[in-house]
């Protein structure tokens, strides 16, 4: 199905996809596309209203696509906004790893082609929806909990269901979805798990013990996070970004949320051969 219109999601840094918004214009313009710009994308380049442009527009479900022109925080940003919508978000990497995207910025003028054309594959991704401090969030990579700089390290319990499984003095703890499994988890020396997995992992940050290892819940199973410390709080963050903190004697309820993010990928293209060009070799 051919595109008729785009919101447009772009780096931090207007610099990095200056060149290619330009030429992201240009090929929206010859293929009839519109392209919605929010208000933080309009400040950030200076955008004026033409035809086949639209400024200071609200994120709408009523759009055939999203187009990414990031890294994955702006991708995680793009499939966060567009959550159970079924909207592809169709990504163009132009950040450091780029894992979540769909093709990578050299290969510009023929991802637009693919995105335009609707030549893509589309991925459903689950969330993590967490519970605390009456509300309820949702993450698409993951959701952290730190604690905070000069403090003491956090003593947190965890239990999945109604059984408590272990309590950690650590730095941290990090739950994640299959595909935030790449990232922060990864860097703990979590499992990877497979896009398609059922499930979200957790892994500990710094643990103060020989015993705490990496946990894999079942996608039906509830995750509880209290935090045990005597004082200190702990912050807690969804996909990179600060929501609130939790007190000593509080706590977090996790739960797999299938079928949040779409994600558009080129077709013949797996997990696997990903996770090999991203990451290299996992063992030598």
């Amino acid at each position: 199905m051919s595109t008729r219109s785009a919101t447009v999601f772009t780096h931090r840094r207007a610099r990095e996809a200056q060149a290619g918004l330009a030429q992201l214009r240009k090929a929206a313009a010859a293929a009839g596309v519109s392209l919605r710009f929010d208000e933080e994308e309009t400040k950030r380049h200076g955008l004026t209203s033409e035809p086949g442009v639209v400024i200071n527009a609200p994120v709408i479900a009523d759009v055939d696509l999203c187009i990414v022109m990031g890294g994955d925080g702006t991708i995680l940003h793009a499939l966060r906004s567009y959550a159970a919508t079924g909207v592809p978000v169709f990504a163009i990497n132009y950040g450091d790893v780029g894992f979540l995207a769909t093709e990578d910025a050299e290969n510009l003028d023929s991802a637009l082609t693919r995105a335009f054309n609707g030549e893509f594959e589309v991925l459903s991704l689950p969330g993590i929806e967490i519970q605390g401090q009456g509300k309820t969030l949702v993450a698409i990579n993951d959701i952290s909990l730190h604690r905070q700089q000069g403090l003491r390290v956090a003593h947190l319990s965890y239990a999945v269901s109604d059984d408590e499984v272990g309590s950690v003095r650590c730095d941290g703890l990090v739950i994640a979805t299959p595909a935030g499994s790449t990232g922060y988890n990864l860097a703990n020396g979590g499992p990877v798990m497979a896009w398609g997995v059922g499930g979200f992992v957790v892994s500990f940050i710094a643990p103060h013990s020989l015993t705490a290892r990496p946990l894999v819940v079942a996608p039906r199973d509830v995750l509880t996070v209290a935090n045990r410390s005597i004082d200190e709080p702990i912050d807690v963050a969804i996909d990179g970004r600060p929501v609130w903190e939790l007190e000593p004697g509080q706590s977090i309820q996790a739960r797999f949320i299938p079928k949040q993010g779409t994600l558009a990928r080129i077709a013949g293209t797996s997990f696997y051969h990903r996770l090999h060009e991203r990451f290299g070799r996992m063992s030598q």
